[in-house]
C-alpha cells in the first residue's frame, strides 16, 4: 500500500559513526519482503561516492549527495531532494535518510521543523542510530558526534554483538544510558532487526530533544567536524590485482590502522564480472562480492580513506601500485 498523498510522508534518519552497520541495515530493510516502497538519501563524506554502490539493486528510488556532511554543507541539497520527493510522494511510503558516519544528527532533524514546506509535507518518524559494539568506547572518548547520533536516537541498535563478550556489551550499554536513558536499545549481529520495529515506529519525541537542546528550533547550526579526520579518495582505470591490493591493505591496516576509521572500497578484478565491495574499520577488514557490473559501467576501482594524518600521495601511489600492469 503507497502513501496517501494527503498524508506525510513519516521519515527516518539513519545515523551512527563510520563503520557502524549503516549500509548494511539500509539493505536489510531494502531486501526484506514488507510490502513497502522507499525513497532513499544517501550522503557521504567525501569527493568520490561509494556507499550508493554498496547499496544493493532495488526498486527505491536513490538520492546521493557527496563531498559534504548533511548536517553541513549540503543541508540545504537534502531540503531540495525532500522538495522533489513531495512531487511524486504517491509512488513510495517513505523516506530514509541515511546520513555520513561524521553527522550531528541535530541539524538533521532541524530541517524537519525549521523550513515550513518539509515540515508540512513531511514528518520525522524516529532517529535509527546503529552502535558499533566493539569500538564505541573509543569512538566517545574521541568524536563528540558519536555521543551526538546516540543522545538524539530513539531507537539504538547495538551491532556487531559477535565480536564483544557479555561483559563488554553490558559496560557498553551502561555508556550509552549515561548519554540516553530513553531509547530502546535492540542488541545486533550485520544489523540483524526486523526492519517493523525500525520503520514506522513513531517514536520521535520534540519535547526530549528540547529538553536536552532548548536552542534546538532556533534553527541556528554550530556544529564543526573534528579539523584533523579528513577523506581521501582515488580511482584507478586499470583492474585491481587481488593479491597486491590484500597484501597492501593488510600492511596499510596494521600500521595505520588505528587512524582510518572507515575505508571502503568498490574493485573491479581482472577477468571477473563482479564488482567487489571491501570495507575496513580500523584494522577489521571484511569484503565479498556484490553483484554484477552494469553494461554501460566503466569499470574503475575507486577507494574512500577516513582518518588522521592521511597522507594522500602515500596513499594514491599504494593504490595506484595495486593494478594490473597496462
Amino acid at each position: 500500500m503507497v502513501q496517501n498523498p494527503s498524508d506525510p510522508v513519516p521519515v527516518t534518519v539513519l545515523t551512527g559513526y563510520l563503520g557502524a552497520g549503516k549500509t548494511t541495515l539500509l539493505n536489510r530493510i531494502l531486501t526484506e519482503n514488507h510490502g513497502k516502497k522507499y525513497a532513499v538519501v544517501i550522503n557521504e563524506f567525501g569527493e568520490l561516492g561509494v556507499d550508493n554502490d554498496l547499496v544493493v539493486d532495488a526498486d527505491e528510488e536513490v538520492f546521493e549527495m557527496n563531498n559534504g556532511c548533511i548536517c553541513c554543507t549540503v543541508r540545504g541539497d537534502l531540503i531540495r531532494i525532500l522538495s522533489g520527493l513531495m512531487k511524486r510522494r504517491d509512488r513510495f511510503d517513505g523516506i530514509i535518510v541515511e546520513t555520513t558516519g561524521l553527522a550531528d544528527p541535530a541539524p538533521v532533524a532541524q530541517t524537519f521543523f525549521v523550513d515550513e514546506d518539509v515540515k508540512r509535507a513531511t514528518k520525522l518518524d524516529s532517529i535509527v542510530t546503529v552502535v558499533d559494539a566493539k569500538h564505541l568506547a573509543a569512538r566517545l572518548d574521541d568524536s563528540k558526534e558519536a555521543e551526538e547520533q546516540i543522545a538524539f536516537a530513539d531507537l539504538l541498535i547495538l551491532n556487531k554483538m559477535d565480536l564483544v563478550s557479555e561483559e563488554e556489551a553490558q559496560a557498553v550499554e551502561r555508556r550509552i544510558r549515561a548519554i540516553n536513558p530513553y531509547a530502546e536499545i535492540r542488541r545486533a549481529t550485520k544489523s540483524d532487526v526486523p526492519v517493523n520495529e525500525v520503520l514506522g515506529r513513531d517514536s520521535f519525541s520534540l519535547e526530549r530533544i528540547l529538553d536536552r537542546e532548548p536552542e534546538f528550533l532556533s534553527g541556528e547550526d554550530e556544529h564543526e567536524h573534528d579539523s584533523e579526520i579528513n577523506s581521501v579518495s582515488f580511482e584507478v582505470s586499470r583492474p585491481i590485482d587481488p593479491e597486491k591490493f590484500n597484501s597492501w591493505m593488510s600492511d596499510l591496516l596494521a600500521a595505520k590502522g588505528q587512524d582510518l576509521l572507515r575505508t571502503k572500497g568498490i574493485l573491479a578484478y581482472p577477468g571477473d564480472d563482479r564488482r567487489f565491495a571491501f570495507q575496513a574499520v580500523h584494522m577489521i577488514a571484511d569484503g565479498d562480492f556484490i553483484g554484477p557490473w552494469k553494461e554501460d559501467d566503466e569499470r574503475r576501482s575507486k577507494i574512500v580513506f577516513i582518518g588522521r594524518d592521511l597522507n594522500r600521495p602515500v596513499l594514491r601511489r599504494g593504490f595506484e601500485a595495486c593494478q594490473v600492469p597496462a
